[in-house]
């Protein structure tokens, strides 16, 4: 395993599988804590979903939401070296068959993805922190018809980012801290 921080799968069918991470600090993968208590709140959410996971970094969100039952997961992100992590993360955990990895732009990959017509049940959405992508990747989600109706949207941020979101269609209706990072969940 690469990096600082030791990910593993925490339940499901690749529970205690390690997952690899990206050297250096330009990426930051959810805790084992946090990840815990997302899917906690999620947990009857999770099974026969579809799922899309938004600068996805190491694929940790989407792998667990994959081994937890999700019917399939789409991870995209920018970083050549992170979309090859989460390929390796993938197949590692034998969960690549449900699975598909976009390497590219997040809100240029979701404009082009309005016009295929699926809708997710649920998008994790752990974008590098201080860079102001939150309101315009929800404004791309909103405009796009991206979510179901009742679908959830679970941002991960810093809780030293104050940033006000303008929405019209999500709605913000929970909110949990742990340390550093917040936990914003919105629905439709």
């Amino acid at each position: 395993m690469e990096g600082i921080d030791i990910l593993r799968v925490i339940t499901g069918t690749a529970r205690g599988h390690k997952l690899k991470t990206v050297k250096g600090l330009n990426t930051r993968p959810t805790s084992d804590k946090v990840k815990g208590a997302l899917f906690n709140i999620l947990a009857g959410r999770i099974e026969g979903s579809n799922v899309l996971d938004l600068f996805a970094g190491t694929g940790n969100l989407g792998i667990e939401a994959l081994s937890r039952g999700a019917a399939s997961a789409v991870f995209i992100d920018k970083s050549p070296e992170c979309i090859s992590v989460i390929k390796e993360n993938l197949k590692h955990t034998k969960l690549e068959e449900r699975a598909t990895v976009i390497p590219g732009d997040v809100m240029a990959v979701l404009k082009k993805m309005s016009n295929n017509f699926k809708k997710y049940d649920i998008i994790f959405m752990d974008p590098p922190y201080n860079k102001n992508l939150i309101q315009d990747t929800l404004k791309i989600i909103e405009e796009n018809g991206i979510i179901k109706n009742d679908g959830i949207v679970v941002v991960e941020k810093s809780a030293k980012d104050d940033t006000a979101l303008n929405l019209e269609k999500l709605k913000l209706f929970r909110v949990k801290r742990y340390g550093d990072t917040v936990l914003s969940f919105f629905t439709t």
